[in-house]
């Protein structure tokens, strides 16, 4: 009987340290944000306004860690209300056919660094990506626990449709391929 009571002891206590915890982002403490190259000297920065995630984590470092993200492509924002109606048409996102961004991944410790690698879908097509993580770390507010990251990498604009492109004189398109993706998230412990 005292073989029993102790392996049960010694299983409650290791896997205390492994319990799983939900964490959500914290909307108001959170950019989802994007650039890209307009008119070969400049850049357009964006970010979309309305988003949920979640991340279920089984470790207090986050490695292994699914994470699941919507966000609400009616929701981009330019700063211009023009640039941004041309972005929710069939030229870039199609807002009304395809009213979401989503990804499902996972976030991977590999050493001293993160990344966040899964399936990224817009405009009904899926891509594998992968985007550098850097994990600001834990904090206990007194009102909850919450943690940073921030989110870093590139895709290509082509590779899920969204296709516009006029060219200058120079021959230069006006709008690069290549959109640099960097996202600061601030999470919730449930």
């Amino acid at each position: 009987m005292k073989r029993i009571i102790t392996l049960l002891a010694i299983i409650s206590i290791t896997t205390v340290g492994f319990a799983q915890s939900t964490w959500s982002i914290d909307q108001a403490h959170s950019k989802i944000g994007f650039n890209v190259t307009h008119m070969v000297v400049s850049e357009v920065e964006g970010n979309f306004k309305q988003f949920e995630g979640k991340i279920t984590a089984s470790s207090d470092d986050f490695n292994g860690a699914d994470v699941e993200f919507t966000a609400q492509v009616a929701s981009v924002d330019t700063d211009n209300e023009r640039r941004d109606g041309h972005l929710r048409s069939d030229d870039f996102f199609s807002a009304e056919k395809f009213p979401t961004i989503t990804f499902k991944g996972k976030l991977v410790k590999e050493g001293n660094k993160y990344q966040l690698k899964g399936k990224l879908t817009m405009r009904d097509v899926t891509k594998d990506v992968a985007f550098d993580v850097t994990y600001g770390g834990t904090v206990n507010t007194g009102r909850g626990m919450k943690a940073g990251f921030k989110l870093s990498g590139s895709l290509n604009r082509q590779d899920y449709g969204l296709k516009w492109s006029n060219k200058l004189e120079s021959g230069e398109f006006v709008v690069a391929d290549e959109v640099g993706i960097e996202c600061k998230l601030e999470l919730n412990k449930a």
